[in-house]
Order: structure tokens, then sequence, then C-alpha cells
């Protein structure tokens, strides 16, 4: 497989692991790094029916790679994870941070266990992550880390108090561990995507999305394609110089 000016791709035998790449934001961001050439790690909670979708995608792109089943919000399951990868491949090359749920409601009437729940995976489950691939990237003295933020994670949004903590708290574990990393050649940063078109959004009442419309400058809402290429390229050594940073990718919503 060739890139655009005929060379090697980009990434061609760096492993990457992309945490819910069944489907949706996931399953765009593994299908653009198996583009560039990477073997990819189509991680699952739930489906595995759509994971294997994924992992099938992946290898029509030309790249290796495998489904692997893995609640993040477990420390030990994603020890296991991360093992076996680097025992199979290798090495562990790219973290994609985007498993997350949500359990929206407003603040009178959520339950403690839908904001433990969503906490735990979103941002739990993205501590576990890198700091059982850290320490294969410490030892590389190379890595790219790319965590999976949001605009309310920025900005706030009523009914989901839960959902914004987890992912402003992701903002702020990005920026420390880019900060522990950066002297190791690990750069790690944060996107925050807008309103994107996936299934999640595609159920909101089209009253909603009228309105959310009305908030982004660019007027409608992102696709998928528009975060995978970020991501990619925040994986790529053209963003070597790049670390640390929450890039929105919203149409212009938080401006």
């Amino acid at each position: 497989m060739k890139n655009y000016d005929g060379n090697e791709p980009r990434l061609a035998g760096k492993t990457a692991l992309v945490t819910g790449a069944a489907r949706g934001i996931g399953r765009g961001i593994a299908l653009k790094l198996a583009s560039m050439g990477a073997n990819v790690i189509v991680n699952y909670s739930g489906s595995r029916e759509q994971a294997d979708e994924t992992l099938k995608m992946v290898e029509q792109a030309g790249a290796g790679g495998e489904a692997y089943q893995c609640d993040v919000s477990s420390y030990e399951a994603v020890k296991a994870m991360t093992d076996d990868i680097i025992a199979r491949y290798g090495s562990l090359d790219i973290l994609i941070n985007n498993a997350g749920i949500t359990k929206d409601g407003l603040i009178m009437k959520m339950s403690e266990e839908d904001f433990d729940r969503v906490v735990e995976v979103n941002l739990k489950g993205t501590f576990n992550c890198i700091r059982h691939a850290s320490r294969q990237m410490l030892k590389q003295r190379s890595g790219r880390i790319v965590n999976m933020s949001s605009v309310v994670g920025i900005a706030g949004n009523a009914g989901q108090a839960n959902y914004s903590a987890s992912k402003a708290g992701i903002i702020g574990i990005t920026k420390s561990m880019a900060k522990e990393l950066a002297s190791r050649g690990i750069t790690v940063n944060a996107v925050a995507p807008g309103y994107i078109d996936t299934d999640m959004t595609s159920v909101l009442p089209e009253s909603v999305k009228e309105t959310v419309m009305k908030n982004i400058p660019l007027g409608r809402m992102g696709k998928v394609e528009d975060i995978a290429n970020m991501v990619g390229f925040l994986c790529s050594s053209e963003a070597s110089y790049i670390t640390g940073q929450v890039i929105s990718v919203d149409g212009g919503m938080n401006i």
C-alpha cells in the first residue's frame, strides 16, 4: 500500500490501539490509521459483530489488526490487553482513547450510579489505558497518545454534568501526561469534537438539531472524517512538535 506521493505510508510498521472502535468516531479513526499503514487493534466492549465489521474494513484498507474485547474501566483488563498487544506485535506506538458512554439527565434526577459509570468509562478508562500503554512507550522512547474530549468538556452542557465532567477531566490528564512523557519523545494531545453526525446524534429530535445548527458558525454538523483526519495528523511525524494541546473540531462552536 502506498500513500499519495508514492512512498511508504506514514505509519507503516506502527501498532495502534483504538478504544471504542466498533462504530462511529472510533471506527473512523481506526480506518484512518489503517489507511496510513498502521496495524490497528479494534477495542470494543459490547458488540463483537460491529467490531468485526470495523476489522474487516481495516483489513480491506491493507492493514493488519485484530478485534479485542475489553472494558477500559477495568484496570486489570486493560493491563492484560496492552500486555497481549505488545507480546503479539512487539510494540505499541499509538493509543487513541476514544471509548466513552453517556447517561444524560438533569442533576436533580441523576443517580449516583449514572454519574460514577460515565466517569469510570470515560475518565478512568483513559487513565487505565495511558497507565499501561505508556510503560511500553517509555521503553521505546516514542509514542503518540490522543485522547477524545468534547465540546461539552470545554463549555459544559445542561443535562450532561457527568459527561461534561469526564471530558473536562480528560483535558486535565492530557496536559499533565504531556508534561510527564515529553522527555521520552511521547506526545499527548486531545481532540474536542463538536456535534458529529453519528448514530448517537442521529436520534436527536429535529428541534434540537435546529438549535444546535444555530450555534455552529459553519452551519453543519461535523463528519466522522473531520475527527479522524485530525487524529491521523496528530499521530504522524508532521505533528512531532505538538503536545499538551486541546484541538477543537467543532465548526466554530467555541469561538
